[in-house]
């Protein structure tokens, strides 16, 4: 049998709510249409004059990552405007600076591959609007606030 490919739709951003940012309550980010983590490394050249065949060398010295994101914003039915909760945790931790502004999310694939990540960040350049005939759009960047943590896949079956 062949290889398949992965769909990146599988992907899944939970946000925590709560004050314990280490035991949160978790919500799904939902509307979402584009997901994306990436980090960005810092290097320095460790060449030397040692190499005598002229080959450089580099060394990442300092790393950070971020996930930029995506989608439509939601609202359930009721009369009384309710937004999706999850959307929502993100849109008022990016009214937020300094220490308060500092989230907890969880990224993993929901067809159960080993990808699963937990870490804390800051939002950045949370937008939303658009023209009349859109459906409302929104798009964020979570700044990472130290190294990201493997987890076990929440839908991994044991």
């Amino acid at each position: 049998m062949g290889l398949r490919s992965l769909l990146a739709k599988d992907w899944k951003l939970d946000v925590g709510t709560g004050p314990d940012l280490e035991n949160p309550t978790w919500l799904p980010v939902r509307g979402l249409t584009s997901f994306q983590e990436t980090t960005d490394d810092n290097t320095e050249d460790d060449g030397d004059f040692d190499d005598e065949e002229g080959w450089g060398s580099s060394v990442v010295t300092g790393r950070t990552w971020q996930i930029e994101a995506e989608g439509r914003r939601k609202r359930t039915d009721a009369a009384v405007f309710t937004a999706d909760p999850g959307q929502e945790a993100i849109r008022q931790a990016a009214r937020k600076v300094g220490f308060g502004a500092n989230i907890p999310v969880r990224w993993y694939r929901r067809d159960g591959a080993p990808d699963a990540y937990r870490g804390v960040c800051t939002v950045s350049e949370f937008t939303k609007g658009g023209s009349v005939t859109d459906l409302e759009p929104f798009n964020f960047t979570l700044l990472g606030q130290g190294a990201p943590i493997e987890i076990e896949n929440p839908v991994a079956t044991p």
